[in-house]
Order: C-alpha cells, then sequence, then structure tokens
C-alpha cells in the first residue's frame, strides 16, 4: 500500500477546521485535522511533492522526512500543524490496515472513557474567528439570524481581538453559563478571565489594576458558588500578563481551589513561567503555544508548569504527544490537552488520552457549534455524553468524516478535497 495523494478542506466553525484526507493506492484513506494558520492548506499540499509513493505505515519517518522538508524551506511552526494532521491521519490508515483502534498503537488504553473539559469563554459561545483571529459571521451563523461581527478594534491585551464582543461581561452571565454547562454533565469547565473593562489604564503595558483584579475574582466566584465541589474550575488568561500581576491574580485566586490557571505571561520566557508557577499555590498551565517535546522538556526540568496543555494537533502528531505526555509523567505532572478542533481531531486527541497515565482533561471549545455531531457519519448520538467521550474500538479513528455534511460549511476560496477552490 502507498500513498496516492493529500488533500484538505477547511470548514468555518468557530475557528477553521482544516481536514486532511490522506488516499492510498488500494483506496483506503485516513483522516486528519490541524490546528488553525493562515495559508495552510498550500503548506500542507506542498507535501503531495514528498509523500506519495510512500508506505503510510511507516509513520515516525515520515514525519522526520516532513519535518525535514517544511523546515528546511522556513515553514517549521506552521508545518507542526500541516504534519499533525497528516501523521493522525496516517494512523488512521494504519488502524484500519491492522483492524485496531489507534490507541493500541500509542500503547494501549488506561480508560475506556475520556474526560472533557468545555470552555465556555466569556459566559456566552465563542463567535467564529479567522486564522488571524478576527470575528466574522459564516453563512450558518448568517442563517441562524446573528448580527454582523462587528470589525474590533484588535488590541493586544484581549485574545483574538475580541474587545467589543467581551465589553459587556458580567458575573451573572458566567454564573449561567456554568450552570448550563453543569447541567450537561461536565465535571470540568474552563472561562476566560483576561476580559476587557472600563478599569485598565494601558492595553499595553501588561499590567492590571487592582479593580481588575477585583472584577477577575468576582467571576471565579460567581462560576464557583454554582459549581461548588462537584465541578472543577480552571481559567484562561492568554498570555496577557507580566510576572507580577499574574503572581497578583493566581495569589487572589487561592482561596477558590482552581483546577489551574492558564498561560498567565507570555510562552517565550519558560524563567519567567515559572516564577509565577513557584510563587502561587493556584496550579499554572501552559503548553498550546509549544511545539514538539524539546520546548516542552524545557518547561518541565525548570519546573515552570504545573499542569501540561499540548495541543495535539499542533505539536507535530499522536506520537510526538505520547512523548510529550511521557516526559510528563516522568515529572510527575499531569497532561491537559488543549483542543480546539471538530470532531476528528477531537476523536485523535481521545486515542492519545486513552493511551498515556498521566491524563487529567481534553479540551472542547466548540458547544456553540450545531453542526459539532453532524460531522461524523453515521453517528449514532452526541460525540460527548455526561461530559465523556468513550474511546472507539472500531479501526482507525472509529469515526468517518460526513462528506456531504461537511460540503454544507466549507470555506469560500478553499479547495474541498478533490474539487478544486
Amino acid at each position: 500500500m502507498r500513498i496516492a495523494k493529500i488533500e484538505t478542506c477547511v470548514l468555518e466553525a468557530n475557528y477553521d477546521w482544516t481536514i486532511v484526507k490522506v488516499k492510498t493506492d488500494s483506496s483506503m484513506v485516513g483522516w486528519g485535522e490541524a490546528f488553525v494558520a493562515p495559508s495552510l492548506t498550500g503548506v500542507i499540499a506542498q507535501l503531495n511533492e514528498i509523500l506519495p509513493g510512500e508506505d503510510p505505515r511507516d509513520v515516525d519517518r515520515l514525519c522526520r522526512l516532513m519535518r525535514t522538508a517544511l523546515g528546511s524551506s522556513g515553514t517549521a511552526s506552521m508545518g507542526f500543524h500541516a504534519i499533525s494532521a497528516v501523521e493522525i491521519a496516517l494512523w488512521d490508515i494504519v488502524g484500519k490496515s491492522y483492524g485496531l483502534p489507534i490507541y493500541q498503537f500509542l500503547g494501549g488504553k488506561y480508560r475506556d472513557r475520556v474526560r472533557i473539559y468545555a470552555d465556555c469563554h466569556a459566559g456566552e459561545g465563542l463567535s467564529s474567528l479567522s486564522p488571524v483571529l478576527l470575528p466574522r459571521t459564516p453563512a450558518w451563523m448568517a442563517k441562524r439570524s446573528r448580527p454582523p461581527a462587528a470589525k474590533p478594534e484588535l488590541n493586544p491585551k484581549y485574545h483574538g481581538g475580541q474587545k467589543s464582543e467581551a465589553a459587556a461581561v458580567r458575573p451573572r452571565a458566567y454564573a449561567r453559563r456554568a450552570r448550563l454547562m453543569k447541567q450537561r454533565g461536565f465535571t470540568a469547565l474552563k472561562f476566560d478571565v483576561d476580559v476587557p473593562t472600563r478599569y485598565s489604564f494601558d492595553d499595553y503595558n501588561r499590567a492590571l489594576t487592582p479593580r481588575e483584579i477585583d472584577l477577575m475574582v468576582s467571576l471565579v466566584a460567581a462560576v464557583k458558588g454554582v459549581l461548588g465541589k462537584e465541578v472543577d474550575l480552571a481559567i484562561d488568561c492568554h498570555w496577557n500578563y507580566g510576572v507580577n500581576d499574574a503572581l497578583r491574580l493566581a495569589r487572589a485566586c487561592e482561596p477558590y481551589d482552581l483546577l489551574w490557571l492558564e498561560d498567565p505571561v507570555p510562552p517565550l520566557n519558560t524563567d519567567a513561567l515559572r516564577r509565577v508557577t513557584v510563587g502561587t499555590t493556584t496550579p499554572i498551565a501552559t503548553g498550546e503555544n509549544h511545539y514538539q517535546r524539546h520546548q516542552f522538556r524545557e518547561l518541565l526540568e525548570a519546573g515552570a508548569v504545573d499542569i501540561l496543555a499540548p495541543d495535539f494537533q499542533k505539536v507535530g502528531g499522536l506520537l510526538e504527544g505520547r512523548r510529550i505526555a511521557d516526559l510528563a509523567d516522568i515529572h510527575f505532572v499531569a497532561v491537559a490537552p488543549h483542543n480546539i478542533s471538530g470532531p476528528i481531531g477531537t476523536m485523535a486527541s481521545v486515542h492519545l488520552c486513552a493511551a498515556i497515565p498521566n491524563f487529567l482533561a481534553l479540551e472542547w471549545h466548540a458547544a456553540a457549534v450545531p453542526f459539532f455531531d453532524d460531522l461524523v457519519l453515521g453517528r449514532r448520538g452526541p460525540m460527548i455524553q455526561n461530559g465523556y467521550i468513550g474511546v472507539p474500538d472500531r479501526p482507525g479513528l472509529g469515526i468517518e468524516l460526513n462528506e456531504a455534511v461537511a460540503w454544507k460549511y466549507r470555506k469560500p476560496g478553499e479547495p474541498f478535497f478533490d474539487r478544486p477552490a
């Protein structure tokens, strides 16, 4: 069996969901998904110059081949997004070839179902964001009579330029969302606390005023009042703050027994993150903006993180994710993977989460996407049930993309597998 061609489609969901289809000369196909990036499908298309004719079961060697090709061409970071998607599709083919689920090739499973934590954003469902994190209104949103997304004031202090969207955030909205997701059976939730307020004096200096911290803590208190001790709570800061102010916030949250505080400072300085981590009893999580095991090794050896949050659609694939989890396990650190994927990427992550001992919870970002489950061919109910995803025993990923449904939500200007843009 040999690789014949690599094809892509892009779906406009809350983010771009870039789906990869690896075709073989035996008519078997594998499915993968990549983390969002501008012009990503162009990078993936270039892999058709090096992979056709190769045995798709040589997964690790082919990943090394792709890293060499994309790294030397100056597309290293985005290249890992592309490699991750193709690698997942290769594992899907391997599983189908031998009649086994992917987790069997990653060491077997520790658990039959994977705990999911729901990302609740700023108390409301996340509107759709482009690859450069600007609000947009896909056709499916317009049909639901949502108002067009306003052109944002792109503000580096706030994640994704969502200043206008989050400006009216109130503790009551957070509590309402927490109650809804608790009723749906989730045992862990995450909320954004890096929201715009009228209390900020400067949008660029990474500082927090006392009143900003008071508001952020009030959001935490409102949610914890709903969740009690039955449901875990994490909060996200999206790399917005300096060391001193991140510490002030983390310490102010200590009475609330958070599951973690995520990405308090930018990811470029491991020592800065370590100073935050060792300065508070609030657990600190990071990892979604790190690539390959080498960068995670630095975090772990520096003692800069309490909980590791790699994104398996970004780090280089499932085998690389397994290696990262093994490094974390050496340091007795839990892994809570970041995940903004559709059902293909989510299920790929489920296989790896089932296979690692130090797994904590897997993120789900798509509560506001009405067609998430519809993308699974022949589905028998929602993928997530009572806050968990069952680990499939069918070969490969255990699911197939419903291409007819995917066609409805395709992104204009992008190819749809064998159909040109």
